[in-house]
């Protein structure tokens, strides 16, 4: 779905107290901005951790806070300064829409819990975003995407040659989450404006781990095995000079491959008539395409191959990605100047408005980037702003 140029951002008029750091939270809450919302990003004096995470440009900009911050206004209160928590009151108060990621319980020692906020305005919509949930024995525990990974079962189906579990190469279950989060929220959207009632949002990494992998967990159940081979012959296929992959659901695709590599013999052969055939000997068909892939290279086969109307793909890098002619096409990529760091690349959100490089809604914030302004728009005096920014309670 693509938005209509012009048209009104679905989450217009809405507004998002934030107090989210990291990786899942501040992702759900991007989708929100990128959708409309004016999303205040509330954080510590000295920023969110999440600013930290692998090179840092600038003192307080890496990947992943750019990523997943545009679009945001950024006020730095500090919680533990009684003037600090009381602009965070203020501005949780007047907020459509909350969102945190501190552990169970630390909220309502802040007075910035659901059961408060919603007493006071029961349309609300509240979100809680932690590793495990609000309940159950292991709530209290932190959590990383790595121990998530581990934990759910992520990493029993990602094994290397030797059978060792793997780590994804990415913060998969971080950013699965926090586009769950984004999905509840919007849900909730919809039920204020129709029903008017808010409401109380537990999103955690764990569910949203297991919801992700659904299927497999279902299957796990069913068939007992981890990761069975669901079609034969597919996957990565070695080239002469790399390796590409290749896929085939249908019968028909088993056939379009067979021939495209040029053994039309295959598709006779008894022994791999069906999928069950080629299934019980999954090894030994995939071992007979692989051997025919190594004789041509990669673009050699992709001509084959997409002449022949069989799925495939080289596999790629994220360069090779970012130069291919069909992302260039559709502008799934646009580059944006991020400030402190310099031209990055930004994914257009499907659904969402296409990014324009020159809107804020392209750039994340700086550390306490917009607080004057977000005050000022709290009510709060010349005088009143200048003594909590003077005395560090609030930073901007």
């Amino acid at each position: 779905m693509t938005a209509e140029a012009g048209a009104e951002p679905p989450l217009s008029g809405l507004r998002v107290f934030d107090a989210t750091q990291g990786v899942a939270g501040p992702h759900g809450t991007m989708l929100m901005a990128q959708h409309g919302a004016d999303v205040i990003k509330v954080e510590p004096p000295e920023g969110d951790w999440g600013r930290q995470i692998g090179q840092v440009y600038d003192g307080q900009f890496c990947a992943h806070a750019v990523a997943f911050n545009r679009g945001k206004r950024s006020i730095a209160l500090d919680f533990k300064d009684p003037a600090g928590l009381a602009v965070a009151r203020r501005l949780a108060a007047g907020a459509d829409i909350v969102v945190e990621n501190f552990r169970p319980g630390v909220m309502a020692r802040y007075g910035l819990d659901a059961a408060t906020l919603r007493a006071a305005r029961p349309e609300l919509i509240y979100a809680s975003v932690t590793g495990y949930g609000q309940r159950g024995p292991y709530r209290d525990r932190g959590v990383s995407d790595t121990i998530m990974q581990a934990f759910s079962g992520f990493m029993s189906i990602n094994r290397d040659d030797r059978g060792t579990p793997r780590r994804f190469g990415m913060i998969a279950i971080d950013v699965m989450t926090g586009l769950y989060l984004f999905q509840a929220v919007a849900a909730a959207v919809l039920a204020r404006f129709r029903f008017g009632r808010g409401a109380t949002i537990d999103c955690n990494m764990m569910q949203s781990a297991a919801a992700f992998q659904a299927a497999k967990i279902m299957e796990h159940h069913l068939e007992g095995a981890a990761n069975p081979v669901l079609v034969a012959p597919t996957g990565e296929m070695p080239t002469a000079d790399g390796w590409l992959n290749v896929s085939g659901v249908k019968q028909e695709h088993y056939e379009a491959l067979c021939r495209a590599i040029g053994r039309p013999d295959l598709i006779v052969d008894p022994s791999f008539r069906t999928n069950a055939d080629r299934l019980a000997r999954a090894g030994e068909i995939i071992a007979i395409v692989q051997a025919e892939f190594r004789k041509k290279t990669t673009a050699e086969w992709c001509a084959i191959l997409t002449e022949a109307g069989v799925m495939h793909a080289a596999v790629a890098d994220y360069g090779d990605f970012l130069a291919n002619e069909h992302v260039r096409a559709v502008e799934a990529v646009v580059m944006a100047d991020q400030p402190g760091v310099g031209p990055v690349p930004h994914a257009n959100v499907p659904g969402a408005p296409p990014i324009d490089p020159a809107a804020p809604l392209a750039r994340a914030p700086r550390v306490g980037e917009h607080g004057a302004e977000i005050l000022i728009e709290a009510g709060y005096g010349e005088s009143e702003i200048a003594a909590l920014l003077g005395k560090g309670a609030a930073a901007g």
